[in-house]
């Protein structure tokens, strides 16, 4: 994709990267497994149990094992691709280096349209979640959405160190959470449960699938919800205290954490309370702790509230990696420069605030978290085929490129997960064909900009242009 694009680079004075800088150091392996969870948790206590509506509990197995795969592969060939160029564009400096500019820019705008919207998708669900504990009288969720986004990005306004560690202690409570709904649980669980939907009659439709194949391939989306945004771990290299080996230890081990805790919630919950009545809950670990244990289980309500923590660890994460990949594509010229711009405290303001105020208008105004969340499913497959196809790329074509670490498998293992990440990418327009569509309309938009425009004003000096620039001088002298 685009080797050969032309491009241009215009000349910037001395102090431009003074200030479009971020603090080094700040995070251990420890902090970014820890962010690697956070940025996903929110999916083990909400809305992967809407696949149970569309495939039935086979069919979102078949989804969550085919995913696991897809993912699996994906953070080990993200793993290599970090530790070898760890800036913080990630997946838009990777697929820079493998596929060329506009290779880049379109990997980077479809993690960015992931990245945005999945928190306008959260804050939703975060305003669900209040209405029905009813806290503070609310029965509107705009204000919600407004005081949580004041609230966490003023946090990470305040600096990155202090962010994370935030993000850490939130995430270890809805950790915690979900333990407890394991042990909770697991004395109740009854297999014939999990086969309590009715089949629709369709083609290959049974108690196991009663949707048929085609169910399998609805599910497919709510599949990815358990891990969708694991991929961002790499967005904080520049900010890490040793990516070479930081790196590959934080992403591998949060991957190894969330597929046992979406294993355990997907037997167990539907294994507790029934397939039919989790396929359309709002929150259905309480609900199949009460079903299981009482209505007026303690455990019930503490992982309501705690619930109400994952969703707000997963927003809170997944507003760092917008802005590090906006950041990113803004600091190298691929859009506007001024939302690069970082404060004293080295935390890209502009980069926070500007995606942060388009959610908000998102959340309010749709109020959809459903539609939100295809929407970002739908960027987030875009970025999965580009993000393996890079990895593949890079092993033939640079195969003595100097490797922090190297994925077990080689392109074997990112050719599967490519594979499947084309698969994820056609299901999206069978869930939903209008938000595919809309992501598709957006997508296209960005392109034509950089194609006519920011194509001839790329920045030499930063990272992961300096990357692309030695590569091809060493090709040139070679």
């Amino acid at each position: 994709m685009a080797r050969k694009t032309h491009i241009d680079y215009q000349d910037v004075d001395q102090h431009y990267l003074e200030h479009r800088q971020l603090r080094r150091g700040a995070a251990g392996w420890i902090l970014l497994a820890g962010l690697g969870v956070a940025y996903v948790i929110s999916g083990d206590f909400s809305g992967w149990n809407l696949g149970l509506g569309v495939g039935g509990w086979g069919g979102l197995l078949i989804a969550f094992v085919l995913m696991g795969i897809m993912y699996t592969g994906m953070v080990l060939g993200l793993a290599e691709l970090s530790s070898t160029l760890p800036t913080a564009g990630a997946g838009y400096g990777f697929a820079r280096r493998a596929l060329g500019p506009l290779g880049g820019f379109a990997t980077g705008m479809a993690v960015l349209i992931e990245y945005a919207v999945a928190p306008a998708a959260i804050a939703t669900f975060i305003g669900g979640y209040i209405e029905a504990l009813g806290l503070f009288g609310i029965t509107n969720s705009w204000p919600v959405y407004l005081i949580t986004y004041l609230v966490f990005i003023g946090i990470h306004l305040r600096g990155v160190g202090e962010a994370l560690k935030v993000m850490f202690g939130i995430t270890a409570i809805a950790v915690v959470a979900l333990a407890a709904t394991v042990f909770g649980l697991l004395p109740k669980f009854d297999a014939t449960r999990l086969f309590d939907i009715v089949p629709d009659g369709s083609v290959g439709s049974s108690a196991f699938l009663p949707f048929g194949i085609s169910g399998v391939l609805a599910a497919l989306v709510f599949g990815i919800w358990f891990f969708l945004a694991v991929e961002g771990v790499p967005l904080a290299a520049e900010e890490s205290a040793n990516p070479a080996k930081d790196m590959p230890r934080g992403i591998i081990t949060a991957m190894m954490i969330l597929l046992v805790f979406g294993a355990f919630m997907l037997v167990l919950v539907p294994g507790a309370a029934g397939a039919a009545a989790m396929s359309t809950s709002d929150s259905p670990l309480p609900e199949a702790l009460r079903a299981a244990l009482g209505p007026d289980s303690a455990l019930a309500d503490f992982v309501n509230y705690a619930g109400l923590a994952g969703l707000i660890a997963s927003f809170f994460s997944i507003v760092y990696a917008y802005s590090r990949q906006l950041f990113a594509l803004s600091r190298a010229g691929y859009l506007p420069r001024f939302l690069s711009l970082t404060s004293k405290r080295r935390t890209p303001w502009v980069a926070l605030l500007v995606p942060g105020t388009i959610g908000f208008v998102l959340a309010a105004a749709t109020g959809d978290g459903g539609l939100l969340i295809n929407i970002a499913v739908f960027g987030a497959a875009v970025s999965y085929v580009l993000l393996n196809l890079s990895h593949i790329v890079l092993r033939f074509k640079e195969p003595n490129l100097e490797r922090g670490y190297r994925t077990p498998g080689g392109v074997v293992t990112t050719g599967i997960a490519l594979v499947l990440a084309v698969v994820a990418l056609a299901a999206t327009f069978v869930v939903d064909v209008f938000a595919a569509g809309i992501t598709a309309v957006v997508f296209l938009l960005a392109l034509a900009y950089f194609w006519f425009y920011s194509r001839h004003r790329l920045v030499a000096s930063a990272p992961e242009e300096e990357f692309a620039l030695i590569e091809r001088e060493e090709s040139n002298l070679n």
